[in-house]
C-alpha cells in the first residue's frame, strides 16, 4: 500500500504532526507500507534533507496560508503512484489545493486535523476565530465535508471539535495514535544529557518538553514552581523547546523576577539521545497545556517509565488518570501549583509505583505498532470496500 502524507512542513520544530507522521511511518506491515510525504517546503532546506522519509517539497510556499503554484500540477500529474491520502492540519493551502484536484479526480483522501478544530483557539482568539470563520463554509469546511474520513487522535478530541464551528457534516472516525517510544542506551543517553548540562548532574528535576507557546502554559508552570519551591529547595526545572513566537525572553523575565532564573535549565530544542537523556534523568515530566489533542511527548516520557503531570487539556488524561501513570489537575495556576505540590509531598514507594504505571501505561496504550496496525487495517478496509462497489 502507498501512502501519501500531505503536509504544511516536515520542519520538527512543528511539533507534533510530523513527528506521527515519522512515528506511524516507522513501522512496517508484513506487506510493507510505502510512505513518502508532500509538503510545502523549500526542495533545498535543511529539514527536507534530512527528513527519514522521502519528502516532495514544493515550495518555497508564500505567505502564512503557504501557497505554492506548483502544488496542484504536482498532484496531478503523480496520484496515480499511491492508493491513499491523508491532509495533515488544517486551515493551510495544502488541505484546501488536494481537496480540489482529488475530488475532481474522484479519488478519497483523509484528514487528520491534529487538535486544530479545538475551541480553545475560537476563546483565546476570537479575531482569528472570526476569520476562519468567514474562510470555514467556502474554503475549510468542504476539504472536511468530502473526506472519506476525518481522523481524530481521542474520543475528547472528537467531541471538543464540534464546538467551534456551526451547520458541519463529516464522516468523525477515531483512530488509536502512538509512538514508538524510548529506543537507545539507557545509561548513554542519560550520561549524554547530563554532561551537556553539567550544572544538572546529581540534581532532581522537573522537565518540560514541547514548544514554548502560551498554549503550552509554560508561564503557569514557571509561577507554580516559584511558588512550591519553599517545599522542596533542591528540585530543579528543565524547560526545553523550541521557541518559535520569541516569547522566551517574556518568560525569562518572569522567572528572574520571581528569583528562580537560576532554577531553570532552558536546553532549546532537543532530537535524538538527547531528548531520550532528558527524559532519562527527570524525576517527572510536566505538560499543564490548555490545548493538546493527543501531546506525543506525554506518550514518550510514559515509554521512558516517567511519571506525567498533565493538565487535563491534555485529551488522553483520562487514560493517564485510569492508569495512575501520573497527576491531573485543571489548567489554572492553582491546578498546576497543585500538581507540582501532590508529587513533591508523595513519598518514595508511590513514586516508584507511578513509573511502573507510567510504562504500562505506554505499552498497552500509546505503542505506535498498535496504532499504526489499526490505521493500516481501516485504509485497506475503505479500499476493499470501494472495489466491491466497482464491481
Amino acid at each position: 500500500m502507498r501512502i501519501l502524507h500531505i503536509i504544511r512542513s516536515v520542519n520538527p520544530e512543528g511539533g507534533g504532526p510530523i513527528e506521527g507522521i515519522k512515528q506511524l511511518s516507522s513501522y512496517k506491515t508484513p506487506v510493507g507500507d510505502n510512505v513518502e510525504v508532500l509538503s510545502l517546503d523549500d526542495p533545498n532546506s535543511a529539514y527536507v534533507k534530512e527528513c527519514l522519509i522521502k519528502t516532495h517539497g514544493l515550495g518555497p510556499s508564500l505567505g502564512s496560508y503557504g501557497y505554492a503554484s506548483k502544488f496542484s500540477t504536482w498532484l496531478l500529474d503523480n496520484h496515480r503512484h499511491y492508493d491513499v491520502f491523508i491532509i495533515n492540519g488544517l486551515w493551510q493551502y495544502h488541505g484546501f489545493a488536494t481537496h480540489k484536484v482529488l475530488t475532481k479526480l474522484k479519488r478519497p483522501y483523509y484528514v487528520f486535523t491534529h487538535g486544530m478544530l479545538d475551541p480553545w483557539f475560537k476563546k483565546n482568539f476570537p479575531l482569528k476565530h472570526f476569520k476562519k470563520l468567514l474562510y470555514w463554509r467556502w474554503g475549510e469546511y468542504p476539504v472536511l465535508r468530502d473526506a472519506k474520513r476525518v481522523l481524530f487522535t481521542c474520543e475528547d478530541e472528537k467531541v471538543l471539535a464540534r464546538l467551534s464551528f456551526p451547520n458541519y457534516h463529516y464522516n468523525e472516525t477515531v483512530v488509536n495514535f502512538g509512538t514508538a517510544g524510548h529506543i537507545g542506551d539507557v545509561e548513554y543517553q542519560r550520561k549524554l544529557f547530563l554532561d551537556t548540562y553539567p550544572q544538572l548532574k546529581n540534581k532532581r528535576f522537573i522537565l518540560y518538553l514541547s514548544r514554548i507557546h502560551p498554549k503550552k502554559g509554560v508561564d503557569l508552570l514557571i509561577k507554580a514552581f516559584a511558588n512550591n519551591l519553599e517545599n522542596d529547595p533542591s528540585l530543579e526545572l528543565v524547560i526545553a523547546g523550541p521557541d518559535q513566537i520569541g516569547w522566551k525572553s517574556d518568560l525569562l523575565k518572569l522567572a528572574d523576577n520571581l528569583g528562580i532564573g537560576s532554577k531553570i535549565t532552558w536546553p532549546g530544542m532537543l532530537k535524538d539521545d538527547l531528548k531520550w537523556g532528558a527524559y532519562l534523568a527527570a524525576e517527572a515530566f510536566i505538560l499543564p497545556s490548555h490545548q493538546e489533542n493527543f501531546g506525543i511527548v506525554v506518550a514518550e516520557a510514559l515509554s521512558c517509565s516517567l511519571p506525567v503531570l498533565i493538565s487535563n487539556k491534555v485529551n488522553i488524561w483520562q487514560e493517564i488518570f485510569q492508569d495512575s501513570a501520573g497527576l491531573v489537575s485543571d489548567d489554572t495556576l492553582t491546578g498546576t501549583i497543585d500538581l507540582l505540590a501532590n508529587w513533591q509531598k508523595m513519598d518514595h514507594q508511590t513514586k516508584t509505583k507511578i513509573k511502573t504505571q507510567a510504562r504500562h501505561c505506554f505499552v498497552n496504550r500509546f505503542d505506535v505498532t498498535q496504532a499504526a496496525a489499526s490505521l493500516n487495517d481501516l485504509f485497506i478496509e475503505d479500499i476493499a470496500q470501494a472495489l466491491d462497489h466497482c464491481e
